[in-house]
């Protein structure tokens, strides 16, 4: 017989049920899962409104009110919802998890309702000690109204109360503060955080008598004009965001159940600056921080708007990433992308204040869109050699489009450019020089080159050969003292007359200056290493104008060490023109070019009499 067949058959397990710390999950809530204890009160004119839905999905004409009171650190909010039997409490409310949406025909309608995890009134327990609630179903108008009290430690109670104690269908929900959580459930915070979370609700909520609801929203209310409502829009950005906006983008999509409304920022901010929207669902705020709501290359709005189609997080503070929401945000996107292009077809004036503090913005877009690239064309400034110009203009004026790459090359350049007539573009800055290369897709007949230093020399007159010829002992002390630092000198006849000497170099030349550098700190066997990594790339040049008075002074001298520092105060002085960062050895060398001039310049010869 098989010696397997003969063992007995193992037992079939015992099922368990998992033993909940309630304690330990309230900790894991207010520490982990919500951002702040404000979000209880989210949490209970959540579950009423639910409730509401519920009963109004059953009696259209049941009425739609949310009560909140809250005195002595205690609150108590009263809705007139669906209400809860008995069953549905020991179901529903003892239930870790259970969302009472799941049952009774409701899964179908979901969308209707703002809670979708059923964690419910477990974040209550996050400042409340203790919590009592008394409903009475409209389902089940003969059932008697039930009580369900529950303690932080997980302990609950349930019992039946008299027909009296609840007349009519709906729920109570009764709060005790934990100690150190009082001021939670203050008058004062219930009040404003009901206007935080409720401002936009459809129903009739109030915080003892007063109103919370702010409807309809600013967005969809009637205007006597549209300057008026461009009014009230700007009061309404300032009260919500603290700031008065350059103009606002309606934002309705009507698809996704989205309306509202985008304010674009009076100053400049880093498109590294992740921007925070502010997204009501189904009326209630679901966050003040959404930074997945629009491309990143508008960062240059605030957005407040309302949805019934995205989908929360299970803290309900943040968006679910899903189809929907990239859908939302391309179509986001393309509202503001339209804006800027009405704006550039009928309000110039508005279409330059807003360039002249978000410009930034519109390039990032532009960049990847040549559609917006072509319309803002003629609007989009760029630095050049003509000054401040569009790219339209700057390249109705140059049959070639120069540009460098970065701001360096361009101060290195743009003086003797201009005067040569070359005209350059600053690519420097961020997105300019991605967007000259692509200007010939959306000019055609536009020819783009990038500016290097051999491109600038070789715009640059040349010396007559005798003259640079005559002039030979002088280069050669020149070179001499500016090898060591990697830079060669060229004699050339430039205007304007007033520049003495140009510093050049590309990045080809900075990346073997650099690693040059490195060689001479590195230890033997980096030092080899990075030997065998020297280049072929030309050096830097440093470039005296022939035509320059002071420069045909100095080239007359005869001493080679004056000519030496003579030339590193050019090489200096030409450094700093540039604005390029200086290395140690320029830093040195600066300041023994600066002691050096002053020894000659206060030098007194001992044959002859000092009569100062």
């Amino acid at each position: 017989m098989d010696s397997q067949t003969s063992q007995p058959s193992p037992a079939s397990p015992s099922p368990h049920t998992f033993q909940v710390d309630l304690r330990g999950l309230v900790d894991l809530l207010s520490h982990h899962l919500y951002s702040s204890p404000k979000v209880y009160l989210r949490e209970l004119l959540q579950n009423a409104v639910d409730a509401i839905t519920a009963r109004c999905a059953e009696q259209p004409d049941a009425p739609a009110t949310v009560r909140l009171h809250a005195e002595g650190g205690t609150l108590r909010v009263e809705d007139s919802g669906i209400g809860l039997t008995e069953s549905d409490v020991h179901s529903l409310l003892a239930t870790i998890g259970r969302s009472s949406k799941r049952d009774d025909g409701l899964e179908s309608a979901r969308s209707d309702f703002l809670g979708q995890f059923g964690i419910g009134l477990l974040a209550c327990f996050v400042v409340a000690e203790r919590i009592r609630v008394v409903s009475r179903s409209a389902r089940t108008p003969d059932a008697a109204p039930v009580e369900w009290t529950a303690a932080d430690d997980g302990s609950y109670t349930v019992r039946t109360l008299p027909h009296s104690d609840r007349p009519e269908p709906g729920t109570t929900v009764h709060l005790v503060a934990r100690a150190g959580a009082g001021e939670w459930l203050s008058a004062e915070r219930v009040r404003s955080l009901a206007r935080d979370f409720g401002a936009l609700l459809p129903y009739d909520v109030r915080v003892g008598e007063e109103p919370i609801a702010d409807l309809p929203a600013p967005w969809d209310r009637s205007y006597p004009s549209p300057a008026t409502r461009r009014v009230a829009l700007a009061r309404h950005c300032h009260d919500l965001f603290g700031f008065t906006p350059l103009d606002s983008i309606d934002l309705d999509v009507p698809l996704a159940g989205i309306r509202g409304v985008a304010y674009v920022l009076p100053s400049a901010v880093s498109p590294a600056q992740r921007a925070s929207h502010r997204v009501h669902l189904k009326g209630m705020l679901l966050t003040e921080r959404a930074e997945q709501l629009l491309p990143d290359w508008a960062f240059f709005v605030r957005c407040v708007l309302d949805t019934d189609s995205l989908r929360p997080t299970a803290s309900r503070e943040s968006l679910y990433e899903d189809e929907t929401l990239a859908a939302v945000r391309e179509a986001l996107g393309e509202r503001i992308r339209s804006w800027l292009t009405g704006l550039a077809a009928g309000d110039p004036e508005r279409l330059a204040a807003f360039l002249s503090v978000h410009h930034l913005g519109v390039k990032s877009l532009a960049r990847h869109d040549p559609e917006m690239l072509r319309t803002m064309l003629p609007w989009l400034p760029f630095e050049t050699t003509d000054g401040r110009l569009s790219l339209e203009e700057f390249a109705q004026r140059h049959p070639v489009v120069h540009f460098t790459r970065t701001v360096e090359e361009y101060r290195q350049v743009a003086p003797i450019a201009s005067a040569q007539g070359v005209g350059v573009v600053n690519g420097g800055y961020t997105y300019d020089s991605e967007l000259v290369e692509a200007l010939p897709s959306v000019r055609p007949g536009t020819v783009v080159s990038e500016l290097d230093a051999d491109t600038v020399t070789a715009h640059l007159d040349g010396v007559d050969p005798a003259e640079e010829l005559a002039l030979s002992p002088f280069l050669a002390a020149a070179r001499a003292r500016l090898d060591p630092l990697g830079c060669d000198v060229v004699l050339r006849a430039f205007h304007p007359l007033s520049v003495p000497a140009l510093h050049l170099d590309d990045r080809a030349a900075r990346h073997e200056q650099a690693r040059a550098d490195a060689e001479e700190q590195a230890d033997d066997l980096w030092a080899g290493i990075l030997g065998s990594l020297r280049g072929s790339a030309p050096r830097a040049r440093l470039v005296l104008n022939h035509l320059n008075p002071l420069i045909r002074r100095i080239s007359s001298l005869d001493d080679p060490d004056l000519i030496g520092t003579a030339t590193e105060s050019l090489y200096g002085q030409a450094l700093l023109m540039a604005q390029r960062p200086l290395r140690p050895a320029d830093s040195a060398l600066l300041n023994r070019a600066f002691i050096g001039l002053l020894e000659w310049a206060t030098h007194t010869d001992p044959g002859k009499d000092d009569r100062r």
